[in-house]
């Protein structure tokens, strides 16, 4: 079971395989691994003690970051994770990074990103289309049309409590919608990045 492991130079953090969205380009339609890992597949979610003893197996001077990213939504396990990055800087002080698809707010059933403040200096929020209808087409989500409007919130409210924040999408949409998602995220004031998309 893989509950973290290296890529570049971070370290990630694998903790679950829910996630409320069917992205048709989610590497978890296509295969049980990536360029990241051979399996990332979980035959159950680990505790968040066995995360952290994981995690301290790690020299964590080595890793430029912490991220939580793995073959899931991680803020499907909202309170781990805030476990998970209050213990980790009790004896580090390495940057932790969130990578969510934004939809934090309505998986939790509350405003989450205040939650984020002190504990993470990147965010990293998966933004994908232009609009909520493009959004629904693509992502699948569980939360219909409210889904993109809620990750336009969850992004704008994370910039108030985390030092950076990034809105990412595939470079394999039209040119169009990335200019306009590159306006959205001017907006609302994140970093946007255009992301390669590699399938396994």
């Amino acid at each position: 079971m893989t509950i973290t492991y290296e890529y570049g130079k971070n370290l990630y953090v694998n903790l679950t395989n829910r996630c409320p969205n069917r992205c048709d380009f989610c590497l978890r339609t296509h295969s049980s691994g990536s360029i990241y890992a051979d399996d990332l597949w979980l035959e159950r979610e680990p505790t968040k003690e066995e995360i952290l003893e994981d995690i301290k197996k790690r020299d964590l001077s080595q890793y430029q970051q912490l991220v939580f990213c793995g073959y899931g939504e991680p803020t499907c396990r909202l309170e781990d994770v805030l476990w998970l990055c209050d213990r980790v800087k009790e004896f580090s002080p390495i940057d932790m990074r969130l990578n969510t698809n934004g939809l934090s707010d309505k998986i939790n059933g509350r405003h989450t990103a205040p939650e984020l403040d002190g504990r993470f200096e990147v965010v990293s929020v998966s933004l994908n289309a232009p609009n909520a209808e493009k959004y629904e087409a693509l992502c699948h989500s569980e939360y219909g049309l409210e889904a993109f409007p809620a990750v336009l919130r969850f992004a704008a409210e994370a910039g108030l409590h985390v030092p950076k924040v990034y809105m990412t999408v595939v470079d394999t949409m039209p040119q169009e919608d990335i200019d306009q998602c590159r306006r959205i995220c001017e907006d609302i004031g994140a970093i946007f990045r255009v992301r390669k998309y590699i399938p396994n």
